[in-house]
């Protein structure tokens, strides 16, 4: 007797055809409903009925996939045009999502935390600058960068405009350098934040943003501080002065 036979005989609660389906040459059995019933759910619980059932996955992906055609039906209803409006509709914000990727490239990772500008191996600005030319003239823009940037804040620390600080970080220094060299300090941030897009933000640098950081590496070694003394010296007349009076 197949599975389906079953069923129609469970659902229609015919016992007698049930009892005479298994001989014909003995008299038909009675049966109460109930316990029939639940002789005929062991009956179709067992392996053999289910070997062809859809697994735990297809079902799911059965459910997914109705699940979704429900709920595109219902937009589609919802927007004007139908069906072709919706596709229309997702189309234009593919293409709008592809044209900001191309225009801004990859999102920006803001790290974690800010690593240090200098590793454990102490350099001077003149090794730091060979390091930067030597990736420049291989096209490693992103190497260049970063020895560019490490050459810049020890050429500073060379003149004592900073202090020799093993775990400053590249926005440490530019704020730090920017103090004592505030025509340059927009310049020194920018570079700042080219050195953490490429060291911890995952972006590449290009040839023109290690060429801008050379040049305010160079304009760096030739701009005359601004001390703090030097304005104090100005003011410290006028505060005798004041006293005098």
């Amino acid at each position: 007797m197949t599975r389906t036979s079953i069923r129609t005989l469970l659902s229609a609660g015919d016992i007698s055809a049930l009892s005479s389906a298994g001989s014909t040459d003995e008299p038909p059995l009675t049966t109460p409903r109930d316990p029939a019933r639940e002789a005929a759910r062991r009956e179709l619980s067992k392996r053999m009925y289910h070997e062809n059932d859809p697994s735990l996955i297809q079902r799911a992906l059965d459910a997914f996939w109705d699940w979704l055609g429900k709920l595109l039906n219902a937009a589609s209803t919802a927007t004007p045009g139908g069906t072709l409006g919706l596709v229309v509709i997702i189309l234009a914000v593919v293409a709008l999502v592809a044209a900001l990727w191309w225009r801004l490239g990859s999102p920006r990772r803001q790290p974690t935390s800010s690593a240090t500008l200098f590793d454990d191996r102490p350099r001077s600005a003149a090794d730091h600058r060979a390091a930067a030319e030597a990736h420049a003239a291989q096209g490693h823009w992103n190497q260049a960068v970063q020895e560019r940037m490490r050459a810049l804040v020890r050429a500073l620390e060379e003149r004592a405009l900073l202090d020799v600080r093993p775990g400053r970080t590249a926005d440490e220094a530019a704020a730090e350098a920017g103090r004592a060299l505030p025509a340059h300090t927009d310049r020194l941030r920018a570079a700042a934040h080219d050195f953490d897009d490429v060291t911890y933000g995952g972006r590449s640098a290009t040839e023109q943003s290690y060429h801008r950081i050379a040049e305010l590496d160079r304009d760096l070694e030739r701009a005359k501080p601004q001390l703090a003394t030097s304005s104090a010296h100005s003011t410290a007349p006028n505060t005798h002065q004041g006293a005098a009076e």
